[in-house]
């Protein structure tokens, strides 16, 4: 076979790889799409109750007790979209699940065996995010936003505008409760090594806070209680790293295999 024949039969196999590749991800995201779309369905009708939940952090300081809507559609359209994003956050495990097992065939039996617990934890971690930001974050950021607001000013939030604080919210912290497994991830990969993470503690520590500036509403409350959760679930992404990245010669066996 002439050197011209080779390489053709090189670019249709690597066509033919990308493509299956292609049509195996938009299957995965047909099935992301459609658990999140049937969740919604079936919760559309508890829309007003999933809005009465959400909000009560804040109804409790409220001095009225009560939120407005500027907007004529917004006490119809918001509950909808709030129901919309908590069906996203109860399909996490499946749009993490199909992630996985896109990626599963180009793992090594060995990390397979690794990878399903770290599936595991990256569901609950996300979870225990969002319940961190509910139960803990929008009773203090609420009531700090309460106390401070100047005589004379009455407090009144409109209610597309607290899905849009409480969205971003929760999002944030449940990315963020993800850091250990993206730790065990890049060590995974060989990328870096826990040794190099734990020398690296200072410029962490300081870009968690910077990270929580970003990421939250400017103030201090909110900016600390995303930045040390993120550092100390830094220190527990170097304690599983230890324990599931591969040692140096597992890393030279899986390379020669």
């Amino acid at each position: 076979m002439s050197a011209t024949e080779e390489n053709k039969d090189e670019g249709d196999l690597a066509e033919g790889t990308l493509l299956s590749h292609l049509i195996e991800l938009r299957s995965r995201l047909i099935k992301i799409a459609a658990a999140v779309i049937v969740l919604f369905v079936a919760l559309i009708p508890f829309a007003q109750k999933i809005f009465s939940v959400v909000s009560q952090p804040l109804i409790d300081v409220l001095p009225g007790q009560q939120m407005i809507a500027t907007a004529v559609a917004s006490p119809l359209l918001t509950p909808f979209k709030l129901t919309f994003f908590v069906a996203l956050f109860i399909a996490m495990p499946v749009v993490l699940y199909q992630v996985w097992a896109f990626v599963a065939p180009g793992l090594y039996r060995k990390e397979k065996r690794f990878a399903f617990p770290l599936l595991g934890s990256s569901i609950l971690l996300f979870y225990a995010g969002v319940a961190f930001a509910y139960f803990v974050v929008f009773p203090l950021v609420f009531g700090f936003f309460t106390a401070i607001t100047p005589q004379g000013v009455e407090m009144m939030t409109d209610i597309s505008a607290y899905l849009d604080f409480i969205t971003t919210i929760v999002l944030a912290f449940g990315i963020a409760f993800e850091v250990p497994i993206a730790t065990v991830l890049i060590v995974w990969t060989g990328l870096t090594t826990p040794d190099k993470l734990g020398k690296a503690r200072p410029y962490v520590f300081l870009g968690a806070f910077v990270v929580g500036m970003l990421l939250t509403p400017p103030d201090i409350i909110s900016q600390t209680l995303l930045a040390v959760p993120v550092y100390l679930l830094y220190e527990a992404g170097i304690i599983m790293s230890r324990v599931f990245a591969k040692k140096p010669e597992e890393v030279e066996a899986a390379s020669v295999k």
